[in-house]
């Protein structure tokens, strides 16, 4: 195990590593130049050469790199062009936003998907299971920004029960946590009925019912239990997705996250914030997924990683 997880994190770091490097190449290549968006078209060439050197980037493309790649191990990817914010502080203080959002998100999906997808392997056939999978296909294939306006209508404007927009306190985030988990419920939901038929065929759950094992034990204790991997490995997808931020939710929503943080950054030029935010995405992505291969053998003890995992 200890030699699986050494070797997923210097994967990791290749990955940051990779990402970094295709990020800088891309937005040099990007049209316009930031201090020219940043000083306007008012600025003469002298002031605008000033400003290029106190930004850095008067030197040579390599050598601007290095600098990056010294202040990211760092945790200092500048200030923003535009703002004068620091970077980490400005993703510190959006992603405080998005975890609430994505917490409460979460939750919705995988109790809702779970909860959807057992129901309807248990009743395979009937027409429960009939309606709860052409509900999940309704969410999966909705646009989320779609089911969030339809959402703002029907709950803010019509019955005005729920705010659409802002974020000051709970009650604020009912409303873009449901738009934003639909489409996760509705994924968690058909794959958690398919792995559950699968399971549910094993001689051991048979044998288990044979033995007289009430039906709610066998579910829970031993099918729902089998059944996890493939369901935590798209949870685990679906967590990273959620905490790097709906760019769309939030903009809807009026919502100050990661997502509306690398919107204004890539319309702005911005390149400190959006380096930081490329990063910050790419870490969140990679984490997650080490977590949910880690996860894999506490989960099912056939799962062993030893000198041969992959």
């Amino acid at each position: 195990m200890f030699q699986y997880i050494s070797k997923r994190l210097f994967q990791t770091l290749l990955v940051l590593f990779g990402i970094s490097l295709i990020t800088f190449i891309l937005l040099q290549v990007v049209p316009g130049d930031p201090v020219e968006l940043m000083l306007e078209k008012r600025a003469d060439a002298q002031t605008i050469a000033r400003v290029r050197h106190e930004l850095g980037l008067d030197v040579s493309l390599p050598q601007q790199y290095l600098n990056f790649l010294k202040g990211a191990i760092h945790l200092d990817f500048g200030k923003s062009y535009f703002t004068k914010e620091v970077v980490i502080t400005a993703l510190v203080r959006c992603f405080m936003v998005t975890v609430k959002l994505a917490s409460m998100s979460f939750l919705f999906a995988v109790v809702l998907g779970v909860a959807c997808g057992m129901a309807a392997a248990i009743n395979r056939g009937k027409w429960i299971d009939s309606v709860l999978m052409t509900i999940s296909i309704v969410g999966v294939s909705a646009p989320s920004f779609w089911i969030a306006i339809i959402l703002q209508i029907i709950f803010g404007l019509k019955l005005d029960l729920l705010p659409i927009s802002g974020f000051e306190g709970p009650v604020f985030f009912i409303l873009p946590s449901i738009a934003l988990g639909t489409r996760y419920a509705g994924s968690i939901a058909r794959i958690t009925r398919t792995s559950m038929l699968d399971v549910i065929k094993q001689d051991y759950i048979r044998t288990a019912r044979a033995k007289g094992v009430k039906e709610g034990l066998v579910i829970m204790k031993h099918a729902l239990k089998n059944a996890m991997i493939p369901i935590i490995t798209l949870v685990g997808t679906e967590l990273g997705n959620m905490l790097t931020g709906s760019m769309l939710i939030e903009r809807v929503f009026s919502i100050p996250g990661i997502g509306k943080l690398a919107v204004d950054s890539m319309s702005n030029r911005d390149l400190p914030l959006l380096e930081g935010t490329v990063m910050y995405i790419a870490f969140v992505f990679v984490i997650v997924n080490l977590l949910v291969d880690i996860s894999y053998a506490f989960i099912d003890p056939r799962i062993r990683y030893g000198k041969g995992a992959n």
